[in-house]
């Protein structure tokens, strides 16, 4: 079952973020077990060539690779979409109109504006017409609802067909709401409750971001019926497992 498929058929899948450019964390990631990985442009110095390289592992690894966009640009789509991501997770969506440039970003004419290329994913020129079939029925969207403006005009947003699902940006949206960071308020809270209610009447399933490895956060998520979560990203990862065991160690 491709991602698409389970997220309309709402199947909780985790993922994580990466944010180092280095294949092999790429590869480790992957082969730990996670549904999807994110090669993250938006907050980290990976280079396009990078992402190519992280895209390539992780989809070889049987893993779907996506794309958070730096923003919401139809050449980055373009580039990213050609060299094989799966999908795209855009960033700091407010409008219809925004939602639907980035579609038409990722679909071939008629359903969309891409110019066509001969990269890595149509298989450098000999898998075109597999690629536009896996394109029109599997390609992933995602738009992220990380500003106050984006909860206003979510009807709108989530009403596009091609979009599979949202991702929340918690601390974008408080940042956008005068609260950055005070995910607990109650002005914060209530935006959350409300996307959550536009999601679910709209069939279109949410995720959100636990930063820190927390297990126990991950579970509660779980428990809230959120069914695309990104469970922490590598660097806070590696900075977790050093500081704890030699917490631990110096403890003695």
């Amino acid at each position: 079952m491709t991602l698409k498929d389970k997220l309309k058929q709402d199947v909780l899948t985790i993922g994580s973020w990466i944010t180092l450019a280095h294949p092999a964390i790429a590869e480790i990631m992957a082969h730990a077990g996670f549904d999807w990985l994110v090669v993250d442009l938006e907050h980290s110095v990976i280079t396009i060539k990078e992402a190519e390289e992280l895209i390539r592992i992780i989809n070889l690894c049987g893993v779907v690779p996506l794309v958070r966009l730096s923003n919401n640009d139809s050449v980055q789509i373009k580039r990213v979409m050609d060299a094989g991501a799966h999908g795209i997770i855009v960033p700091m969506v407010k409008t219809r109109a925004e939602v639907d440039a980035a579609v038409d970003a990722v679909y071939y004419p008629p359903k969309g504006a891409r110019s066509v290329g001969l990269a890595r994913a149509q298989g450098y020129g000999t898998t075109f017409q597999k690629y536009r079939e896996w394109l029109d029925n599997k390609a992933v969207i995602i738009a992220q609802i990380e500003h106050i403006d984006a909860v206003n005009n979510l009807e709108e947003i989530l009403a596009v067909p091609a979009i599979d699902g949202y991702f929340i940006g918690p601390y974008d949206l408080s940042a956008s709401m005068g609260l950055p960071g005070q995910f607990d308020h109650t002005d914060m809270v209530a935006s959350i409750k409300r996307i959550r209610q536009i999601g679910d009447a709209l069939g279109k399933p949410g995720g959100l971001h636990i930063v820190e490895p927390d297990i126990i956060q991950l579970e509660a998520r779980i428990k809230e019926n959120f069914k695309f979560i990104a469970y922490s990203l590598d660097t806070r990862m590696l900075d977790t497992v050093c500081r704890t065991g030699l917490a631990a160690v110096r403890r003695k």
